[in-house]
């Protein structure tokens, strides 16, 4: 027996066109995690302000925000697998720069902030894309198995790339950059390999400016779409806590670089160990309970972490925070995408995308922002507790989300 027929759940991968694409997203993920710990240690070892790591965030979020919606409709227009080459393509130039600027001793944030910008840039074009080609890349029927495969792969990227980023800093900035440059000339060529005709087959009839709005049009019709994708929006945005590893890290829990590899890892951690039992026993009843469950002990996980002041506690409370969160993402990810027609896929994604990045890039402003104002502590716990004051208030604004028993279509 094959090791893919010992285990049901990953007999997708057998389509080679999504097991290169898997790969080749797995490796940007990677990539893009190892630059993300070592341009918060660089800002925050340059500047010491709490505020320049919650602008790395805004930086990313500004850009984003601003073309997503545009990216969203190219997606639903254009071949989904040459807007992804060419945005990754520039996101390797841009990765690129970063190695070259570490090489040089540059020592201005300005030139990271820059860079950091167009990576947010090219992600309002991709965001959209790379949900919304998957379905192009396996059968009908293997589909909800392949969006659960590619969320595990995902979160073991998410793990594995703070930390491969931790260590390889201790050696120097440069060699962190120099090996996600490396990593995306690698996707690229696995991406060149993935020959499919991944354009939809018909696309919304009516005028420019009605088809450009279809995706939010679609969202803000749909009760149980709009309430799982703003719960997340919200949850993450007040009670988001990355962009203040860092300063727990060097200055709270006295861990280094490596402590902060370690740091970034633990939600990762926990969200691959759930999205791994998810893809081999999906969430079948009370979808809802599951969903608020998720985003009421997120917030309680980001109090504990906020009060902890031991390392291995620390990232056990963030193990425990990716876990619980898991469900919420996989929840909302099998709503939208279980509803969403193939010719508006890119849009409504692109509209997911911008709730989703608002709540990580803004939010790791907001997370600055509160850390200057109130300190970096009470800050944490704050947005712990408004993340439950959110849960409170949506079960209240959204009862059809809260009454969601079977993970199957609602519209």
């Amino acid at each position: 027996m094959s090791f893919l027929a010992r285990f049901p759940a990953l007999q997708v991968m057998r389509h080679g066109l999504f097991a290169r694409y898997c790969l080749a997203r797995f490796l940007i993920t990677i990539a893009w995690q190892m630059m993300d710990v070592a341009v918060g240690w660089l800002v925050y070892a340059l500047t010491h302000d709490p505020l320049a790591l919650g602008l790395v965030g805004l930086s990313q979020f500004l850009p984003f925000v601003s073309l997503v919606l545009v990216g969203g409709f190219v997606a639903d227009h254009a071949d989904r697998r040459h807007v992804l080459l060419v945005t990754y393509s520039i996101e390797c130039i841009c990765i690129s720069t970063l190695f070259v600027l570490t090489l040089l001793h540059n020592t201005h944030v300005l030139p990271i902030y820059a860079c950091i910008a167009v990576f947010g840039a090219t992600r309002a074009f991709w965001a959209p894309t790379a949900q919304a080609i998957i379905p192009h890349l396996v059968p009908k029927q293997e589909f909800q198995k392949a969006i659960a495969i590619n969320a595990v792969l995902w979160q073991v990227a998410i793990i594995a790339g703070p930390a491969l980023g931790g260590l390889l800093f201790l050696v120097s900035d440069s060699t962190v950059f120099g090996t996600c440059t490396g990593l995306f000339v690698v996707s690229l060529t696995l991406l060149a390999f993935v020959k499919v005709r991944a354009r939809p087959d018909a696309v919304v009839e009516g005028s420019v400016q009605r088809r450009f709005l279809e995706g939010l049009r679609f969202v803000f019709r749909q009760p149980v779409v709009l309430g799982c994708t703003s719960l997340d929006l919200f949850a993450v945005l007040l009670g988001g806590a990355t962009a203040l590893l860092p300063i727990f890290a060097g200055d709270i829990l006295k861990a280094g670089p490596t402590g902060l590899g370690l740091l970034r890892s633990g939600p990762g951690l926990g969200a691959s160990l759930t999205a791994g039992l998810l893809a081999l026993w999906p969430i079948t009843r009370h979808a809802g309970r599951w969903l608020f469950g998720g985003v009421a002990a997120f917030g309680c996980a980001t109090i504990v972490f906020g009060l902890s002041r031991n390392l291995w506690l620390s990232w056990l409370t963030l193990v425990a925070l990716g876990s619980v969160d898991m469900f919420s993402v996989y929840v909302r990810q099998m709503v939208v995408q279980m509803n969403t027609p193939d010719e508006i896929r890119g849009r409504v994604s692109a509209v997911t995308a911008m709730f989703v990045g608002a709540s990580n890039e803004l939010g790791e402003f907001e997370s600055g922002a509160m850390a200057r104002w109130l300190g970096t502590v009470p800050s944490v716990v704050a947005g712990g507790c408004a993340t439950l004051v959110v849960v409170g208030a949506w079960m209240r604004l959204f009862p059809q989300l809260r009454r969601l028993d079977r993970m199957q279509k609602t519209v």
